[in-house]
C-alpha cells in the first residue's frame, strides 16, 4: 500500500513550520499508524534526512501520549482509538492524509508532531491532592467507598490526559479534562475535604495557562466520541 503523507514539520517552539509532503510505500494493512511512520523515518535516516518527531510511550492505547491530528481529527477516524492503536487496514491504497499537532496556545510545539502538554500537570498539581494526614498506607479496605461513588470516580478516572479534547475545540477548551480529575477525588471521601477549593485552584491555573473554558465541540474528538 502507498501514501502519501502531508506532515507539519517545526524544528522548535520559536521556528517557523510547514507542511512537507512524503511518500510512503511498502505499508502493510497489519501496521499500527504509528509503525507506519517508523517505516518513513527509516526511509528519511537513511537518505539523511530528519526523521518526523512524534511522542509515543506505551504503544498500547492506554497512555494517549501519541495523539496528534490526521486529516483535522484528533487520534483520527476510528471512534474510541489512539493513533497507536489505528492500524493501516482502516485506509486505503493512495491516501494522501495530513498529519499536524495539537494547535492550542497552551501546547506549544516542542518539534514537529510533539506539543508540551505539561499545562495539564500544572492544573493536577493546582488541586489533586489530599491534606488529610495519612500517616503511612494504610490498608486498601481501610476507607469504604460507596460502590455508586466508586463507579463514578473510575469513570472520571478513565481520562488519560491526551489532549484531544483541546485540539478538537475550536476555544481549545480544557473542561473535559479539568472535570475529569475534580470528579475523580471529589466524589471520593479522601478528597471531600478540598471538594470546593479543589474547583477553584484547578478551574483558575486551567485559565491562567491559557486553556478555554467555553463549550467543549465534537464529543471530545477521536478517543473521547
Amino acid at each position: 500500500m502507498k501514501l502519501s503523507l502531508r506532515i507539519w514539520r517545526q524544528k522548535d517552539r520559536n521556528a517557523p513550520g510547514r507542511f512537507v509532503t512524503y511518500p510512503v510505500d511498502g505499508v502493510m494493512p497489519e501496521m499500527s499508524f504509528l509503525e507506519m511512520l517508523d517505516v518513513l523515518n527509516e526511509d528519511l535516516q537513511a537518505r539523511g534526512e530528519e526523521p518526523v518527531a512524534f511522542e509515543h510511550d506505551c504503544r498500547e492505547g492506554i497512555c494517549g501520549s501519541c495523539g496528534f491530528l490526521i486529516d483535522g481529527v484528533p487520534h483520527g477516524p476510528r471512534r474510541h482509538t489512539t493513533v497507536c492503536q489505528l492500524h493501516m487496514r482502516f485506509f486505503k491504497d493512495g491516501d494522501a492524509l495530513t498529519l499536524e499537532p495539537w494547535r492550542a496556545r497552551a501546547f506549544p510545539v516542542v518539534r514537529d508532531l510533539v506539543v508540551d502538554r505539561s499545562a495539564f500537570d500544572r492544573i493536577i498539581q493546582a488541586g489533586g491532592y489530599i491534606t488529610a494526614p495519612t500517616g503511612s498506607a494504610p490498608d486498601a479496605n481501610a476507607i469504604l467507598v460507596a460502590k455508586e461513588a466508586a463507579d463514578t470516580a473510575f469513570d472520571a478516572a478513565a481520562c488519560i490526559g491526551c489532549g484531544a479534547c483541546v485540539a478538537a475545540c475550536p476555544n481549545a477548551s480544557a473542561m473535559l479534562f479539568t472535570a475529569a480529575k475534580i470528579n475523580h477525588l471529589s466524589v471520593l471521601p479522601q478528597g471531600q475535604p478540598e471538594r470546593i477549593t479543589r474547583v477553584l485552584r484547578m478551574v483558575t491555573e486551567m485559565e491562567d495557562e491559557g486553556l478555554g473554558s467555553g463549550p467543549n465541540i465534537g464529543g471530545g474528538a477521536g478517543v473521547g466520541r
